[in-house]
């Protein structure tokens, strides 16, 4: 990896033996963009592709006379100056002008990254990455921006956010500040999005981009399971296997924008960062603002690349502390088995089996403090519940750590019940319009964290739980989009900061309790979706993937996240049947087989199955724990899509290739079809493996492919719906 910058020509050129990125100061002395794409030679100036003539209608610059931002390519554009594209940033000043123009004044460059102040980024050492930072300023509005640049040494990603700085003496406003803009020479791309709602995220849809815009965006307050804050902007003809594609990641948690923008003269933008709708930050004197990080990774050969390259960066430079590259516990969940019914003795009854059956770790979900019997109270009164609980969470926690399992339990910090102690105290500390009521979801109200007495009020309640009682993992759930946003402490002209103040806040609960509490494994919750998102990565190293726990709704889900996020991130569970969500019932072999990549754990009572089923459950915990490092951690491949058939299948490979495991999964029977093959991926061409008793080199399996009527499942070839085959291949 390298950065070059060519003074002569005021050229900047980042590179590694992957991808090239070149960009330069304009005839204006702004920043433009020059190249972006697989590795090419470096070279001192490559100004040729700017263009420097006039079109009809074309608006140029009075001082060249040649030049139109309209029609070159920008780094990080505005609105106004001869161009009339989206634009990245826009600032208003104290006159009413919207009108900015940043000019390059300086640069450094330096190895490794710098953290962002209080969101979550990326991270490097010195020899894993280099940094460059390009100052700029406006000189008429007197304020500073200064556009950041990360380069990895392993990956062909590209990391980007941007400062601005007030330096004028009276206050402006920020009312749109994107992370990132890419503007791309052609039009001949794909747009990749994944959308959704409660128990069906992350479904993968792609639409041809032509002239004008396509765009998701959330206003939820939460990234949200509606639409995920990643976009792949791909060739036509790309799949999984060939072809190329540009991949962008917010790493964020709240409002966003993606959007894909083609001109009338052959271009295409794309554009991340912050949604500006209901945004504008008030940047007071001296004051900076900060955007969100925007990884942006590229490839030309396939998707599964593309996937496989966010896998390896979120899990080496995203996620942090002991749960890094650490296979994670086999867990049960009481939630699907009891709800909030329950006391200390069910619960013990519950961990009991799960020991027999080999599970490491049981959670305690929802219910457990104050008044929580239902939907409709407790919320916000992190107190245990001494009829549920008698000898509160140190009790519980010690006589489940007695049985020789780790004890976690759930928690929804971020919401309290009208019908609750914190509530009927501090009604101020919910966002809501003064003069209108606040709308209830759940039964719930949002706290406002965009208020730091409330977050440390939260903060405190809960470190007191944490630390009375031996503790092992947080599951952190959030229930409901954000409504009535308006903080009752803020003045009229910051209402606009209270989204992202809000994210703020729970970013910054996040960190004290991991300092505090660094061996704890948190995963976020979310509804099953409200944030799953690169953003919590950084403080969740897991996710709950959805609460749609059926296995045969959960092949697409998993299926879809995938394509951005690492199979450690999903948490994948067991649960009872006939399904609670969809009412479907698939064997437990097949719910295993689905859970098995992911985190991997159980939600239902292991008490109310069958004895047959039972001693099927500790085989597969064995199997878990002798396989879970490969299957969380390996190199994992897409090979058979359910959106496009009745069938599902993918494989997990080994980094020396020597072992790999295979799933595949039939949603739905088809009469009078011969059984067809499946080609797999990943392994070593010239290395012989043994599968079912068979030998097969690796260039056999991935070229010719494996017929299906090998599989063991009989359900295969004859017919049954929902069934599945999961094998381990080994080198022979």
């Amino acid at each position: 990896m390298n950065i070059i910058w060519h003074s002569k020509s005021k050229q900047y050129h980042l590179y590694n033996d992957k991808i090239s990125y070149i960009m330069g100061v304009t005839p204006l002395g702004d920043l433009g963009s020059i190249y972006f794409g697989k590795r090419i030679h470096d070279k001192e100036d490559m100004s040729y592709v700017v263009n420097r003539f006039g079109l009809p209608n074309i608006v140029v610059d009075p001082d060249t006379e040649s030049y139109s931002m309209e029609l070159n390519r920008q780094e990080y554009p505005s609105f106004g100056i001869t161009d009339f594209g989206t634009q990245a940033y826009e600032i208003e000043l104290v006159n009413g002008s919207r009108v900015s123009s940043f000019i390059c004044k300086d640069h450094k460059i330096f190895k490794g990254k710098a953290k962002l102040n209080g969101l979550p980024a990326t991270y490097a050492t010195e020899d894993e990455a280099m940094t460059l930072e390009v100052y700029l300023e406006d000189e008429v509005a007197k304020v500073s921006l200064t556009l950041s640049y990360t380069i990895f040494d392993k990956y062909s990603v590209i990391t980007r956010h941007a400062v601005f700085t007030n330096n004028c003496t009276a206050d402006i406003k920020l009312t749109r500040a994107l992370s990132a803009c890419i503007d791309l020479p052609d039009q001949d791309y794909e747009w990749m999005q994944f959308s959704g709602a409660w128990a069906r995220e992350r479904i993968p849809e792609v639409k041809k981009i032509s002239a004008g815009s396509v765009s998701i965006e959330s206003k939820r307050g939460v990234s949200s399971a509606n639409q995920n804050p990643f976009v792949i902007v791909k060739r036509p003809g790309t799949d999984d296997f060939m072809g190329e594609a540009i991949g962008m990641s917010l790493v964020y948690s709240g409002n966003f924008i993606a959007q894909a923008e083609c001109d009338t003269f052959g271009r295409t933008r794309l554009l991340m960062g912050i949604n500006p709708d209901r945004f504008t930050w008030l940047l007071k004197k001296g004051n900076s603002f900060e955007t969100p990080e925007v990884v942006i990774a590229r490839t030309d050969e396939g998707l599964n690349a593309l996937s496989q390259t966010y896998h390896e960066l979120y899990n080496n430079h995203l996620v942090r502390g002991k749960w890094k590259n650490t296979p994670r516990p086999i867990l049960i969940n009481n939630w699907e088995a009891t709800f909030m019914d329950f006391d200390e003795e069910r619960i013990l009854q519950i961990a009991s089996k799960a020991k027999e059956a080999g599970v490491e770790m049981f959670v305690l979900d929802d219910g457990w403090f104050r008044e929580r019997n239902d939907d409709y109270a407790g919320l916000g009164d992190w107190i245990e519940n001494p009829k549920k609980l008698p000898q509160g969470m140190l009790g519980l926690a010690r006589k489940v750590n007695a049985l020789g399992m780790k004890f976690g339990f759930w928690i929804e910090p971020e919401m309290v019940n009208p019908d609750s102690n914190l509530f009927r105290r501090h009604p101020e500390w919910v966002l809501s319009t003064p003069g209108r009521k606040a709308s209830l979801g759940r039964h719930q109200y949002v706290l406002d964290f965009s208020r730091e007495e409330v977050v440390d009020c939260v903060y405190g309640m809960l470190k007191k739980v944490m630390t009375n009682a031996p503790i092992s993992y947080i599951k952190w759930d959030m229930n409901r989009s954000l409504t009535e946003v308006f903080s009752m402490e803020l003045s009229a002209d910051e209402q606009g900061m209270v989204y992202h103040k809000y994210i703020m806040g729970v970013y910054s609960l996040y960190e004290r309790l991991r300092n505090d509490f660094p061996e704890i494994l948190f995963e976020s919750c979310s509804s099953g979706g409200n944030r799953f998102d690169a953003g919590m990565l950084y403080y969740a190293p897991q996710a709950w993937c959805s609460d749609n726990t059926d296995a045969i709704d959960r092949i697409r889900i998993q299926y879809g996240t995938s394509y951005g996020y690492p199979v450690s991130s999903i948490g994948a569970h067991v649960s009872a049947v006939p399904n609670l969500q969809t009412g479907r019932s698939a064997s437990i072999t097949t719910r295993a087989n689905v859970a098995y990549f992911g985190t991997f754990g159980y939600e239902l009572d292991l008490n109310h199955i069958t004895d047959e089923e039972f001693e099927q459950v500790k085989k597969q915990i064995v199997f878990m724990k002798e396989n879970r490092e490969l299957l969380q951690f390996g190199t994992f491949y897409r090979l058979r899509s359910p959106f496009e058939k009745d069938q599902a299948s993918w494989i997990v490979v080994s980094k020396d290739k020597k072992k790999a495991i295979f799933g595949f999964y039939c949603m739905r029977s088809n009469v009078n079809q011969l059984p067809g093959f499946i080609r797999l991926a990943g392994l070593d061409e010239n290395t012989e493996y043994e599968l079912l008793g068979e030998k097969y080199y690796g260039d056999e399996l991935m070229n010719m492919g494996i017929t299906l009527k090998k599989l063991k499942d009989d359900g295969m070839t004859t017919g049954q719906d929902f069934v599945s085959y999961v094998e381990v291949i080994k080198e022979a």
